[in-house]
């Protein structure tokens, strides 16, 4: 078999989930391009488990396989994040998170009225 296809594959199945990663702006595309490059290196994982008789033999697919696991675990976490941050602001636009927290004015209230 010759390696060559699988990586090149693998290189632009990563390069397609950087490109989704940087450039989208909608929370469940940024999950699925993050999920692309995952894949791309399960791809690369078994390729070279094939290709490489290493010294313990299916270590590349073993690695494979955790790396579906947390793949399953980003997506369940992700998801709730994602829709709970639609509950909270009814978009899933990455681009109207608010990084930081706004100051309240609750306790500048509470101090100037004890004043």
């Amino acid at each position: 078999m010759r390696p060559v296809i699988p990586y090149v594959t693998a290189a632009l199945l990563f390069g397609l989930g950087v490109y989704g990663v940087l450039r989208r702006r909608n929370a469940v595309l940024v999950l699925m391009s993050v999920e692309l490059m995952l894949n791309a290196v399960n791809l690369i994982l078994v390729t070279a488990d094939t290709t490489a008789r290493a010294v313990l033999p299916h270590s590349g697919q073993v690695f494979a396989l955790f790396v579906i696991v947390l793949a399953a675990a980003e997506i369940g976490v992700g998801l709730a994040i994602v829709l709970q941050l639609y509950r909270l602001r009814s978009t899933v636009a990455v681009d109207d998170v608010a990084l930081t927290e706004p100051a309240t004015s609750s306790v500048t209230g509470d101090a100037e009225a004890g004043r």
